[in-house]
């Protein structure tokens, strides 16, 4: 009986409708395409991150018990729980973006939910050079690596875009090889038509059932794969998707957690060292060197781009720590008037020692190529 007009009344009916078949006050954030993250800080406060700025929203929830049952939704979807027991829970959104979510009494503020959003259509390398993450001198030296079965270690910051680099590489391996991917939570989006997909799973209410990622790596290695690609690599399992990248298979990728391409084989060096293994630190070394050929570094830049700052080699072992040869880098040389990063584009001067492996398979590529210098912004 409430006197409603025609817009009133759709409002209305629509914030019902995904209030019971949606994700509440933000399924719009998420039907959104131009907003990369959402950020929930309890019931009153929500950011979300466009164009790679964070910004507050005007949505508020009713109270922290709506807030909690939308989380609810999206975790019980994919199988998960959360509760006082279990107060923190990876997930996924049916598009497959990414969701984290953790409760009290761990988050003072009420729950807490981040998602950061996967776009409906996937960034291909065009667009990856569209955007200036990279340019096409580094895209092609990239795509022969992979068709090579050159071994890849993707690293970055938070949000830096790795998960999508490794989306858009992963596109030029060959349709007629068995790819396993291996995840905490499911992300990937691989176009190819003979693609398995494995996802690591926690423990149950009783503290039993938890399968971890090692596990499902040591249990690809069964199923036959031309290559695995590992989503994060973030503990015991580095040592065993080092030994597969060492045993026979060949083009295997992986993303890691760290600022720069020294950083990221210092992380894989402790994360062998929290497994059984017992390896010494030459012996990880030289373990980690036979296995990782490249190692592409992503940064978010101030200004919000994300760049591929370094490609890098890895060309011996000695006392200290691994050696690594840059083969393209991004120098910044100003930020302009209206906060943008201004930079170039450098190959390293030289060709690298994986291109005799790639002329193996048949591909050359031109003999300046890694001697570019291009103005970018």
């Amino acid at each position: 009986n409430v006197p409603l007009n025609a817009a009133e009344r759709a409002d209305l009916v629509a914030d019902l409708m995904n209030e019971i078949l949606g994700l509440g006050p933000i399924e719009n954030l998420v039907a959104d395409d131009t907003i990369n993250d959402i950020l929930v800080n309890g019931c009153n406060q929500v950011y979300i991150e466009t164009q790679g700025v964070l910004k507050e929203s005007a949505v508020r929830f009713r109270d922290n018990d709506h807030l909690m049952q939308i989380i609810d939704k999206i975790v019980s979807r994919v199988g998960r729980r959360i509760d006082e027991a279990s107060p923190i829970v990876d997930a996924r959104l049916d598009d497959g973006s990414r969701v984290n979510a953790i409760i009290p009494p761990l988050s003072l503020n009420g729950p807490v939910l981040s998602i950061r959003k996967f776009g409906r259509q996937a960034i291909g390398c065009t667009d990856l050079i569209a955007n200036g993450t990279l340019i096409s001198e580094m895209l092609d030296f990239l795509k022969a690596a992979v068709v090579a079965k050159l071994n890849i270690l993707i690293s970055g910051g938070t949000g830096a875009g790795k998960t999508t680099l490794l989306n858009a590489l992963s596109g030029f391996i060959p349709n007629g090889e068995r790819i396993i991917t291996i995840e905490d939570s499911a992300e990937l989006r691989l176009a190819q038509p003979h693609v398995v997909s494995l996802e690591g799973r926690p423990a149950n209410v009783e503290g039993a059932g938890e399968v971890r990622l090692t596990d499902l790596v040591k249990n690809s290695l069964r199923m036959r794969p031309d290559r695995i690609i590992v989503g994060e690599a973030r503990g015991q399992e580095a040592i065993d998707m080092l030994q597969a990248m060492n045993t026979g298979h060949p083009g295997s990728m992986s993303t890691i957690h760290a600022n720069t391409p020294k950083d990221a084989l210092s992380r894989v060096e402790v994360m062998v060292g929290m497994s059984a293994a017992g390896f010494s630190e030459r012996a990880t070394r030289a373990l980690i060197a036979g296995a990782v050929d490249l190692v592409v570094q992503l940064t978010r830049l101030p200004d919000g781009k994300r760049r591929v700052v370094s490609v890098s080699e890895l060309v011996a072992v000695d006392e200290e720590a691994i050696r690594i040869c840059e083969i393209f880098c991004f120098e910044q040389t100003s930020i302009d008037e209206q906060g943008r990063v201004l930079g170039r584009f450098k190959g390293g001067g030289r060709p690298p020692a994986c291109l005799n492996h790639i002329h193996t398979f048949g591909i050359d590529l031109p003999a300046g190529l890694f001697e570019i210098s291009r103005e970018t912004q």
